[in-house]
């Protein structure tokens, strides 16, 4: 049989219109995340009992954002998962992260390192993979794009300067942010991290492009190399 759960009435209809009408009064204030995630399956489950399947996939993969960052291969490992219901998990973070971008491009988004880390948050913090994201101002400081430049191991050998100054020109950026995550969840910098960051401010002044942040996303938080003052320290060494 299918993995997907067969679209059969169920004993459990009221509950779930239960919990939509409590998300349309309240949002979500008092759900568990299994019952999100239960909402979610609905999407593509209309008619089936998704309360057991909630809390499996819960239980394989702990929080609500590991649910919701999993992969379809791994999701679909779960028993009552399959190609169909998994519709809603994968639509929903998807959609909150263009809007979320939409949110931020075209505005000033550097009085606070916060709201970039709720941008960033969503679409690196739970890759198996460290990846490496620029996003390029223009002179006001607002967001013209972004992408991910690196991918895999970031180490002081694996980024290299020439890319990301031939990617700040091509964006014709005046500014540029940088952020990577932590797959360990640990967003203290290492000394590699270190040692990028100063490499990337030193060569963006080679072309008169301003380095404003360089984020790490852990598990639960973020590092900020400006909030910490260490891109105010670069700046001035690489001017001495």
């Amino acid at each position: 049989m299918d993995q997907d759960q067969k679209n059969q009435p169920h004993k459990g209809a009221g509950h779930r219109q239960r919990l939509r009408d409590r998300f349309l009064k309240s949002g979500l204030d008092g759900f568990h995340d299994y019952e999100v995630v239960e909402l979610l399956l609905t999407l593509g489950t209309p008619r089936k009992d998704c309360k057991g399947t909630a809390k499996a996939l819960m239980k394989r993969f702990k929080t609500l954002s590991g649910v919701l960052g999993a992969s379809p291969a791994d999701l679909c490992q779960v028993p009552g998962v399959g190609p169909i219901n998994l519709f809603g998990l994968k639509l929903v973070p998807a959609v909150g992260q263009r809007y979320l971008k939409q949110q931020i491009e075209g505005k000033q988004t550097l009085t606070h390192s916060r709201a970039l880390f709720d941008y960033l948050n969503h679409s690196i913090r739970d890759k198996k993979k460290e990846c490496f994201i620029a996003i390029y101002l223009d002179a006001k400081n607002r967001v013209i794009a972004d992408e991910i430049l690196f991918s895999g191991t970031v180490t002081a050998s694996a980024v290299y300067p020439r890319e990301v100054v031939k990617a700040a020109l091509a964006n014709t950026a005046a500014a540029v942010i940088f952020a990577h995550n932590h797959p360990s969840g640990d967003p203290t910098p290492s000394p590699d991290d270190m040692a990028i960051t100063r490499k990337l401010i030193q060569a963006c002044a080679l072309i008169g492009v301003t380095v404003h942040e360089h984020l790490i996303i852990g598990a639960d938080g973020y590092f900020s190399f400006a909030d910490q003052g260490h891109i105010a320290r670069m700046k001035a060494d690489a001017q001495t």
